[in-house]
């Protein structure tokens, strides 16, 4: 069920992020067909069903069984106009492949993890419970954050640390982690939270963020290889795109954000040619047009009720119809 916003079953909970933006962004309307593919517990996907009646239709992906359980109850009252996919969005290709939908109308990705993941203790993803090491979105994936942890080679892991933390203590906490280790693996949250701490300077430790912060999502991004797969999935979006649809790309750290910019700089100016040709000879032509170029961030009254919401960034594009689409 949706209430006040939220999407709402028991043992999950979940405040869709800059909802009225995305909506506004991704304009759904009355016969279109729409993906969420990051689907949590559906409160993205409500939204768009109802500005999208009586007869749009949602497709939505999620690879945690869990978000898939609690929106199959939270959409329960749309009806046949909901599918529910258990499938990471890298697949987002052959999942519309194997529907039958050659093309669609609006595209959604909320890369943030839900409210659910980060509360649910069992799932290992805060630094504020103790909790088993996972962080596993999808947790049939062979690979949890224990076995990075425990196994990583110390230089291999102060690199990941360094470069999807952007921590500037990486290599003093590998280096903890690996002395740590030695005595007995680390298996839960607190234990690694405990040996960042000794890690990191007290003078840092005062300032600033969480000092585990960066640390765990450096660790949950390779458990779940986020960054690897965006490209990739964005690719797939907009070319699944009819011409006039919709990409809402919603991202909570700079890695993220950066990657989603220059993806659809890229797209939006595609020309390779020289820059001292006078004009293009290489005949690409723009996939999209940028809505919101600097992307939109939660306004105060957001950030007052979903204090969550404040590092999150909306990107927005436009899929355009190619010269031989128009006859140009």
């Amino acid at each position: 069920m949706v209430i006040d916003g939220q999407t709402k079953n028991i043992g999950f909970s979940h405040i869709p992020v800059l909802l009225r933006e995305v909506l506004e962004g991704l304009k759904p309307a009355p016969g279109g067909i729409y993906v969420d593919c990051t689907l949590g517990g559906g409160g993205h996907s409500a939204g768009i069903l109802e500005k999208s009646a009586p007869d749009g239709r949602l497709i939505g992906l999620d690879q945690d069984g869990d978000a898939i359980a609690a929106a199959t109850i939270n959409l329960a009252a749309y009806g046949d106009r909901v599918t529910l996919v258990r499938s990471n969005f890298s697949q987002l290709a052959g999942v519309l492949d194997n529907l039958g939908v050659p093309g669609v109308n609006g595209v959604l990705f909320d890369f943030g993890v839900s409210s659910f993941q980060l509360d649910n203790p069992a799932r290992g993803f805060s630094y504020m419970h103790d909790a088993p090491l996972d962080m596993r979105m999808d947790r049939d994936a062979a690979v949890s954050a224990r076995d990075i942890v425990n196994n990583l080679p110390e230089k291999e892991l102060a690199r990941l640390i360094r470069n999807y933390g952007e921590e500037k203590f990486a290599a003093r906490i590998a280096a903890f982690i690996a002395v740590e280790r030695e005595k007995s693996p680390i298996e839960n949250t607190t234990r690694l939270v405990d040996i960042i701490k000794m890690a990191i300077p007290a003078r840092a430790r005062r300032e600033g963020p969480h000092p585990a912060k960066r640390t765990f999502q450096a660790i949950r991004i390779s458990v779940n290889n986020e960054l690897g797969i965006i490209r990739e999935a964005l690719t797939a979006a907009v070319e699944r795109l009819m011409p006039g649809g919709r990409l809402c790309v919603i991202t909570f750290h700079s890695l993220e954000d950066r990657l989603v910019k220059e993806t659809f700089r890229k797209m939006a100016k595609p020309c390779i040619c020289p820059r001292d040709f006078p004009v293009c000879a290489c005949g690409r032509e723009a996939e999209i047009r940028d809505i919101a170029p600097r992307g939109i961030i939660p306004g105060a009254e957001e950030l007052d009720q979903n204090p969550r919401a404040r590092s999150a960034r909306l990107r927005i594009i436009e899929k355009v119809a190619s010269s031989k689409q128009t006859g140009a």
